[in-house]
């Protein structure tokens, strides 16, 4: 049998990747492109789909250049992409989301929060099927955005003939298929997946009524083939006509195929990035207040799907190193020595070891500078600090990057705990994204949940997610499962240290109470206001 070939693509926050793999799973080539974000001001952050549909055709080209295979060999193509919201009007052109009408910002994206308002409203509907996204619809999704369009420009909410899910459009721009996943719907649109239709009482109840006239009326599972390669892009992508377009899927739950479809049963996948997404599946449901799902065949067909997630992990970890005095000097020193400033920190954090094996028993940081997406399931949280001192320098600035992963992975052991508490059960953590290149981090994951930390050997293991897709839609695999177990190959793991279980409980009982403490504050606040 001749060698086949497929194309994994996955769009992120802030980059295209697309990797060429053969059936073992081996990767031959890969590219990477930076795309655009926008934020026109707090809390709104918007993209273009014309950046990201050019870098995609460039990093597809490339890669099946760099990867030297015959392209009659490579049989297909799996998009994966942030659950970002397209609007598209009848002529294909883009309908702009922004305020001051940009036409080439025509996605808001998935961390953009303008529609609260919005999504309080769905909320107090308390409409059955918000049970099955823990029981609250997030501003992340589609719907409040939907909604805060059509609220604040309804001449152009008339106008778009399609809202896509991101995955969904360049599914649609690869093959000019018209169709949905049951993975973004699912998650991202208060989809009922087990049952094959939307919430029709929700939808009348905010003014949505029409909305699935703008959404592509077939639903496609996960591994079903959407189309063939169209012609243009084809020229495009430097490739041919008789190449399977999977479904598409969203980006964080393309890695968790990767990561579980093998052995599903008390698996959590972490995939961490920009943010972090937590994902378990059960052959029942199981409701778990505050975590998103249940969700029927949204990541492994016939399988329950919960997800969890923090809003800002990678992107808060980069936040605080630009936030300190020390900044300039670290990426200095980073230059000169040509590594990652990554490394450094981490030296620094062990000098700070040698002198007292706990850097941060004094300090402590709540991690929800974007909001707490789960377990509290609250966008109006904020990040705290206690134990503030008049340290400066890469020493204060290495104490506080310690403090923030460690924050960050007491958020990852609260979803844990959650999940468990509601009758999941969790033996294996495995984990892909940018924390596994952080030695530092992933030491931390560990001893913060007392888990041992299993890493893919794919070190791109959502784009292999994606390429997984292609390899079930085109037929060279049966099922996911089959796939999986032919492509995915786990590689290192991390135990944690014991002698470090007390200090991290007790430093998770008071992240715990932190986040408390915030809310008798914003109650103190509101009464005051109220009394003004």
């Amino acid at each position: 049998m001749e060698q086949q070939f497929f194309i994994g693509v996955d769009v992120g926050s802030a980059s295209v990747r697309a990797g060429v793999f053969t059936s073992q799973g081996e990767r031959l080539a890969f590219s990477v492109r930076a795309i655009q974000q926008f934020h026109s001001r707090a809390n709104m952050v918007e993209q273009s789909s014309a950046d990201i549909w050019q870098q995609v055709c460039a990093v597809v080209k490339e890669a099946v250049e760099l990867s030297q295979v015959d392209i009659h060999s490579i049989c297909s193509i799996g998009f994966d992409a942030t659950c970002s919201l397209v609007a598209v009007a009848q002529d294909g052109s883009p309908i702009s989301v922004a305020e001051d009408d940009d036409m080439e910002r025509d996605i808001i994206m998935w961390m953009d929060h303008r529609a609260m308002d919005e999504a309080m409203e769905i909320n107090l509907t308390n409409d059955p099927a918000l049970q099955y996204v823990g029981g609250e619809v997030s501003v992340e999704m589609e719907l409040p955005k939907i909604l805060w369009l059509k609220r604040h420009y309804p001449q152009r909410y008339q106008q778009v003939w399609r809202f896509f899910d991101l995955a969904d459009y360049l599914v649609w721009r690869a093959s000019a298929a018209d169709v949905a996943s049951i993975c973004t719907l699912s998650c991202k649109w208060n989809y009922l997946s087990h049952e094959g239709r939307f919430s029709h009482s929700l939808l009348d109840a905010v003014g949505l009524t029409e909305l699935t006239d703008k959404v592509p009326a077939t639903v496609l599972n996960l591994g079903e083939k959407a189309g063939m390669l169209c012609p243009e892009t084809a020229h495009q992508f430097g490739l041919h006509t008789n190449v399977t377009i999977a479904s598409g899927i969203i980006d964080a739950h393309a890695g968790g195929l990767a990561l579980v479809a093998a052995k599903p049963q008390a698996s959590l996948a972490i995939i961490s990035g920009t943010s972090n997404c937590h994902m378990v599946v059960s052959p029942q449901a199981v409701m778990v207040p505050g975590v998103w799902g249940p969700y029927f065949s949204a990541m492994i067909p016939d399988w329950w799907l919960n997800e969890g997630g923090q809003s800002a992990a990678g992107a808060l970890v980069e936040w605080t190193l630009r936030q300190s005095d020390a900044w300039p000097e670290l990426e200095e020193m980073a230059k000169r020595q040509q590594c990652s400033y990554y490394q450094i920190l981490n030296q620094r954090v062990a000098q700070l070891e040698q002198q007292h094996p706990y850097p941060t028993y004094h300090l402590h940081i709540l991690a929800d500078h974007h909001g707490n997406r789960s377990p509290r399931a609250n966008p109006d949280a904020k990040g705290m600090e206690s134990g503030l001192s008049l340290e400066m320098g890469l020493d204060a600035l290495a104490r506080r990057y310690l403090a923030t992963l460690q924050a960050i992975a007491y958020g990852t052991r609260h979803i844990i705990d959650v999940l468990e508490e509601s009758g999941h059960q969790i033996e294996r953590l495995i984990l892909c994204g940018g924390a596994t290149k952080n030695p530092l981090w992933l030491r931390e994951y560990a001893n913060a949940t007392q888990r041992t930390i299993h890493l893919a050997k794919e070190e791109d293991a959502v784009t292999l997610g994606a390429a997984l897709l292609g390899a079930v839609a085109c037929g060279a695999f049966s099922d996911f499962s089959q796939a999986a177990g032919a492509m995915v190959r786990y590689g290192n793991s991390i135990q944690p240290d014991d002698s470090t279980a007390s200090f991290h409980q007790a430093k998770y009982q008071v992240y715990l109470q932190m986040y408390q403490a915030q809310q008798r504050y914003h109650q103190m606040m509101s009464n005051a206001e109220l009394l003004a």
